[in-house]
This record gives C-alpha cells, sequence and structure tokens, in this order.
C-alpha cells in the first residue's frame, strides 16, 4: 500500500456512510455530474472503504438524458429521502424546461428536512426556483448568471467557482464539481484525503469559493493592458446604465482619443463598437434563458427603446429580437 494510503487510511475513522442524492434533470451537464461522483468513488478508494454511496433519481424514475446524449438509467423516482442525505441537482441546458413543477415540489418538501441541498452547474436556477436560494450566496454558470441575477433578486449571486452557505451548495459548471467534492471531502475526513483525491485526479489547481470562474480579461481578450482591462471591467459591470466614451477615459487617465487608439489597436474595433457588443451579449442570453419582455430586456442592456434595440440586434446578429425568441422555443419543442 502506498505512503498517501496509509495516511489517508489512519486519518479515516469509521462510521455510516454518507451518502449523495443525484437528481439528474434533462440535458444535464455530463462533465459536472461525473467529476462529482469520480472524487466519491476514489475517496473510498485511498480511504479502503466505503466513505461515501450515491444514487441517481430523477422524475420518472426510469432514464435521464445528459447534454452529450448518453442515457443513465435512474435507481428511483422522486422519492422520500433519509435527513442524513445529501441533494445534488445536476442541470445543464435548458434548465428552465426542465425544473418541472414536480421537481421543485419534491425539493421543497425534502428541504424542509433540513437536508444539505447543492446545485451543480445551472441546478442553482432550480434551487433559486424552488425558494432554496432566497437571502443566501449562490453562483451559476457565467453564461447564465445575466438571466439569473435578473428573475432572482433575492439571491446574493457571486462569480465564485463554487460557494457554500449553510446547507446549500452551488457550483458554476465545469470541473468546478471538483472543487466543490474536495471541500466536502475536506470537511468529512480532512485535508489529507482531499488532497489524496486531487492528486489521483491530476488536478494540481485545486479553487476555493475565493476564486472566481471566469478568466481575468487579460487571458480572455489576449491583452495585457492595465488601463484597457480596467474600462473593459468597467464596460460589463455597467451594462443596464453604459458610460460614455469620454467617462471611460476620464475614469483611466487618459483622453477619448487615446482610449480609442488603445481599442482599434488591440480589439480592432471602437470602445462604442465594444460595448454595444457586451450589451447585446446580454439581451441574447436574456432573450434566450428569461422570459422578459423585449421591451424589458432592452432596458436591461441599456436600450432607451425597443426599435433602437431591434435595431442594434439585427444588424449585429442578422434577425430581430422577437425572432430570435422564437426560433429558439422552435428548436426547444423539437
Amino acid at each position: 500500500m502506498s505512503q498517501t494510503r496509509q495516511a489517508v487510511r489512519r486519518i479515516s475513522e469509521p462510521g455510516k456512510p454518507r451518502r449523495f442524492v443525484f437528481v439528474l434533470l434533462d440535458q444535464f451537464s455530463l462533465l459536472c455530474f461525473s467529476t462529482a461522483i469520480e472524487c466519491l468513488r476514489i475517496a473510498n478508494r485511498m480511504a479502503d472503504r466505503q466513505l461515501y454511496t450515491w444514487i441517481m433519481i430523477g422524475e420518472g424514475g426510469q432514464s435521464a438524458s445528459c447534454s452529450a446524449g448518453t442515457v443513465f438509467q435512474l435507481d428511483a423516482d422522486l422519492d422520500e429521502l433519509a435527513r442524513d442525505d445529501t441533494i445534488m441537482v445536476c442541470s445543464g441546458l435548458d434548465v428552465q424546461d426542465a425544473t418541472t413543477k414536480k421537481v421543485l415540489s419534491w425539493l421543497r418538501r425534502e428541504a424542509r428536512k433540513g437536508l444539505t441541498v447543492g446545485g451543480l452547474c445551472t441546478g442553482a436556477f432550480t434551487l433559486a426556483k424552488a425558494g432554496l436560494l432566497d437571502g443566501k450566496r449562490a453562483t451559476i454558470h457565467w453564461e447564465n448568471q445575466d438571466s439569473f441575477a435578473e428573475e432572482f433578486e433575492e439571491v446574493n449571486l457571486t462569480k465564485s467557482v463554487f460557494v457554500v452557505d449553510g446547507n446549500r451548495l452551488t457550483t458554476a459548471g465545469g470541473t468546478s464539481s471538483i472543487d466543490l467534492m474536495l471541500k466536502l471531502i475536506a470537511d468529512d475526513q480532512g485535508e489529507d484525503l482531499a488532497n489524496a483525491v486531487a492528486d489521483q485526479l491530476i488536478y494540481s489547481s485545486i479553487r476555493t469559493d475565493q476564486d472566481t470562474q471566469r478568466l481575468s480579461v487579460p487571458t480572455r481578450i489576449g491583452v495585457r493592458h492595465p488601463k484597457l482591462s480596467q474600462v473593459i471591467q468597467m464596460m460589463e459591470s455597467n451594462i443596464e446604465e453604459p458610460i460614455s466614451p469620454s467617462v471611460l477615459a476620464r475614469d483611466v487617465g487618459m483622453s477619448t482619443r487615446q482610449l480609442e487608439r488603445l481599442f482599434r489597436r488591440y480589439l480592432n474595433r471602437s470602445p462604442k463598437r465594444y460595448y454595444m457588443e457586451l450589451r447585446l451579449q446580454k439581451a441574447r442570453n436574456l432573450l434566450m434563458q428569461t422570459d422578459m419582455s423585449v421591451i424589458n430586456v432592452a432596458l436591461a442592456c441599456g436600450f432607451a427603446s425597443p426599435s433602437h434595440f431591434s435595431k442594434c440586434y439585427r444588424a449585429h446578429y442578422d434577425t430581430t429580437p422577437y425572432r430570435e425568441r422564437g426560433s429558439h422555443a422552435a428548436r426547444l419543442s423539437i
């Protein structure tokens, strides 16, 4: 037996295995789900005994499909759980449609028992829809942040990789399931076991709830210019009430002309054009992910009138906001 395994075995105390109940919603993210289970499996292996068990359940109790198309056979329907179970809602694409009334009712009933409830990837939407994140800190995949913030104002949304707030757990998607599960394993069994699991996964950069999920602005745009990064961060933080280029330039200590040259040199577009693209990207997310009216989407993205919004949207996406939403709805119904 390896030295790592011997050390882990010494710190493990016998006890009842902790059971995780993975609720698989239609089109759930395979990566988030599989990495979470792998952490539990490896923890059992490294400790040389069963610390964790898990089951897969879902509405109907038959099967669930992930966004990659693979179908998983479920262990049970949305049945009553034990008080010491930990629920993990696994979701992904089109979480609004996957969050059914039956799922919400079941979640509320189980949460009333005091169970720990988590949401992987877009699972935070389902938890928030059930009212389980009211007054709580939470996170969700960056692509869903705009729509989530608009719909659930009572939730303290963060950009963290994962969030643990009492008995509510949320992750941002992708590999963040690993970070959350390593945190839970460390809390349950100690840092040595969590580190041993990370080593087995060849996961050398364990993130905490203080780490943010998106790449830094310089990394995303491929440019390391401090003033350019600062201006883009200001733009991203002020979508509903856009800041004029002259004010942006003044706030970073340069002239408007210098700002124009900076954007042209590094991003091949004007500050005004770049800002418009950010606003339209948020608008598209809201159209796809919420039931907000087109007028309210326009206002949330800094457009004073629906007509101006529609004109700008069509120029950029070659379709109108109304047609975009209609075609998206048609694709979901297929």
